[in-house]
């Protein structure tokens, strides 16, 4: 499959077979995408933060980790990264985070408004959206234990590469909150890839 291109505060879904290697890259300098995953034959089987931490032991995740299931089933396996910062512990923003974090308290479009819009048409519904993996967001954690929002190390060029682990339902968004992407909207480009 050729890149795709997300137009910036959008998002999308689609599907991904087991086996099968899923690229998301940067159009342009520091770009977030919220990227959820539900397994393709049972979609009350989602990605989950939590089962992914405690199998890698780690919340800093890249090159040799995969993100687990809440059933605890490897889903995706991140084989290639070349910027090495994401997030997996903020949700996808919501007009209440995003008037939180950020003080927005216009009308403007969300990465949970984006991913009910591409997932509804497969029967997820707004509650069944999991804590996104937050690809190229840099959520630094403070010896404090507080988190910042900081502009994204990514530039455009950069790439992380999963492989499928099961046969995935994906939706990925061009992430809507400036402050995630140094005050600017850009659009974020994935591809599927039978071999790297």
């Amino acid at each position: 499959m050729n890149e795709i291109i997300i137009p910036a505060r959008t998002g999308t879904s689609f599907f991904v077979k087991k086996g099968r290697y899923l690229k998301v890259a940067a159009v342009a300098d520091q770009q977030v995408g919220d990227l959820v995953a539900f397994n393709g034959n049972d979609l009350t089987e989602h990605l989950s933060n939590g089962k992914t931490f405690d199998y890698e032991e780690t919340v800093e995740l890249s090159t040799g980790n995969t993100l687990y299931s809440n059933l605890s089933h490897p889903m995706l396996e991140i084989v290639q990264d070349t910027c090495g910062v994401h997030d997996f512990l903020l949700a996808p923003c919501c007009s209440k985070t995003m008037r939180h974090f950020y003080g927005i308290v216009d009308d403007v479009p969300t990465c949970q408004d984006n991913l009910e819009t591409a997932l509804i048409e497969h029967g997820i519904e707004a509650w069944q959206i999991p804590t996104a993996f937050n690809i190229f967001m840099n959520v630094p954690i403070a010896r404090d234990g507080k988190l910042e929002v900081l502009p994204p190390v990514a530039r455009k060029g950069d790439f992380i590469i999963f492989k499928s682990q099961m046969d995935v339902l994906i939706g990925l968004t061009a992430c809507s909150a400036a402050d995630s992407n140094n005050g600017s909207y850009k659009p974020i480009a994935y591809s599927i890839l039978k071999e790297i």
